[in-house]
Parts: structure tokens; C-alpha cells; sequence
């Protein structure tokens, strides 16, 4: 038994992900080498003794983490307090350890660092936007996704979207008819969303939309319907009609890649189709622009 458990602790020694065991009481049972690299706290100062103040959010079970934006069967987005004192984001999973009898015995908790979300491309937000809870939701169910994408879960693309006449309208009829024919588009692109997809503000004119669609090429698909849609919004103001169009890029998750980097490319195919006139979608990399008919 005792070599079991001590090839089990090598094994476990050897993930990258940090990973602590903690027993029903409190005490850290196990913390492997790489939780010790990420914490900046050494086993010798955790094991036997109950969890520091700064680690107790982290050990204490999803229960007892109000600060995690999870998503169920993925992981969550926790930011962890290092032992020297700075805020470190990470990818936390918790599962609960039991008896045969269904009692609570322990905690397992899995935890690496996440890509840091404030390097995340966004469109344009202004000062005292409104759009910042909008924003910092996606930024967690995109970094559930991409987590959940890497560990050989289920695909998943981005749709950027930006509504072509959305400068235009804010700069001759203000930021409220701006605000409102926003509204307007939103309330059309939802009709078209599949039921697992989400959409939000990504910046103060543009949207984002993250799809299971499985390829690139229903990607894209899905991007036109969505850009026919758009173009149904009846927006008025002041009696007059506004015409609206989007121009989108889409981009594919690549295992290669990182999220910022599948952000990037998503972001540069909007750009590539709004500077070729609006009213178009691109798909990155090297995608080919189409008008959506």
C-alpha cells in the first residue's frame, strides 16, 4: 500500500496543473509541486495544518467561492491571492471527495494560471461605459470555453461584430439614439442565437457571439444569418428610418492558439470587413468576404 500511495504522489507531482488535497477538518493533505510554483506557498508550510487566510476561497469548495465565474463541468475563473500579495488569475476546478455513506470526507482542488483576461482585445470603451458587466461576463464564459476547449472538450468559434453605422449615427444624433438602435440590433441577434451560444457588448458600438458551431464554414453560415437579421432591426429617430448592416469576422478555435490570439483574428476579419465598405463577413485566417445576401 505504502508504495501505491507513493507512486500515486509522484504521479501527482508530476501534472502541471497545481493540485491540493484537503480533508474534511480543513487540513491541506496533499500540494503538489506546481501548486507550490503557482501559490508561491511550499508543502512544508501548508501540509497538516489548516489553509492561510489568503488560501481558504480556494480550498474551501465552489460553495464558498463567490469570486469564481464558473460554468458547470468546465472550471472556473478564480483569482487567487499569491503568497506574496498580488492578485493571480487561475483556472480552478473543485470536486468534492465522499465516503461509500455520501459524507463529505474531503476536497480535491485542480488550479492553473489562466491567460490574464486584461490583455483580452475588446472593441473601444469609453470612460463610465456601461458595457463593463457585459464584457466581464463574456470574458468568463470565454475563458470556460477555451479552457474546457484545451483539455479536448467541444469546439467553439468567435463571431465580432460591429454595426457599420453605429460611428456615424453617435457622432450626428448623440449617444442615446446610438445606445438605443444598439439595443435594437441586440434584441434582433438574440432571435438568431442557438441555445448553448452567448452574446454581449464588447465594446461601446460592437458585439461579440460565442458559438459551438463546429467548422469554420457553419461558422460562417451562422454569421450570415445573423447579419440578415441585423439588417431587419427597424431602428427609427425622430420619424426618420435608419438603415442598419454589421460587418462580422469570425474565427475558429485553434489548439495551437491562445484565446487573446483567437480574439485577434476574429477582431482583424470585423476590421477587413468594414473597411471593405460594411455589410460583409470575414473569416479568419484567410477567410473569404461574402455579402450577406
Amino acid at each position: 500500500m505504502a508504495d501505491r500511495t507513493e507512486l500515486l504522489e509522484a504521479a501527482l507531482d508530476s501534472l502541471p496543473e497545481g493540485i491540493a488535497l484537503v480533508g474534511a477538518g480543513g487540513q491541506v493533505l496533499f500540494w503538489n509541486r506546481a501548486a507550490e510554483a503557482i501559490a508561491g506557498y511550499s508543502g512544508a508550510e501548508l501540509l497538516g495544518r489548516p489553509s492561510p487566510e489568503e488560501l481558504e476561497p480556494l480550498l474551501a469548495g465552489p460553495e464558498h467561492q463567490p469570486g469564481a465565474e464558473s460554468q458547470a463541468g468546465v472550471g472556473a475563473l478564480f483569482h487567487l491571492k499569491h503568497k506574496q500579495g498580488h492578485d493571480l488569475p487561475v483556472m480552478l476546478r473543485t470536486l468534492v471527495l465522499r465516503d461509500g455513506m455520501g459524507g463529505r470526507i474531503g476536497l480535491a482542488a485542480l488550479f492553473h494560471p489562466a491567460e490574464c483576461l486584461d490583455a483580452l482585445p475588446h472593441g473601444q470603451c469609453a470612460a463610465g461605459s456601461t458595457v463593463e458587466a457585459s464584457v466581464a461576463e463574456l470574458e468568463a464564459r470565454l475563458g470556460s470555453a477555451f479552457e474546457d476547449f484545451s483539455h479536448g472538450g467541444p469546439t467553439f468559434g468567435v463571431l465580432w461584430i460591429t454595426v457599420d453605422q453605429a460611428h456615424e449615427l453617435r457622432k450626428t444624433h448623440g449617444a442615446k439614439a446610438c445606445e438605443s438602435m444598439l439595443e435594437k440590433v441586440e434584441r434582433a441577434l438574440v432571435n438568431g442565437l442557438r441555445p448553448v451560444e452567448a452574446l454581449g457588448r464588447w465594446g461601446d458600438d460592437e458585439f461579440l457571439v460565442l458559438s459551438h458551431e463546429r467548422t469554420p464554414e457553419m461558422l460562417t453560415t451562422h454569421a450570415q444569418t445573423l447579419a440578415g437579421l441585423a439588417r431587419t432591426a427597424d431602428f427609427r429617430w425622430w420619424g426618420d428610418r435608419v438603415s442598419l448592416t454589421v460587418s462580422i469576422g469570425t474565427a475558429q478555435a485553434e489548439q495551437e492558439q491562445s484565446l487573446a490570439a483567437l480574439l485577434e483574428r476574429a477582431k482583424g476579419a470585423m476590421l477587413s470587413s468594414f473597411h471593405a465598405g460594411g455589410n460583409q463577413i470575414t473569416t479568419a485566417p484567410g477567410g473569404q468576404e461574402c455579402s450577406p445576401s
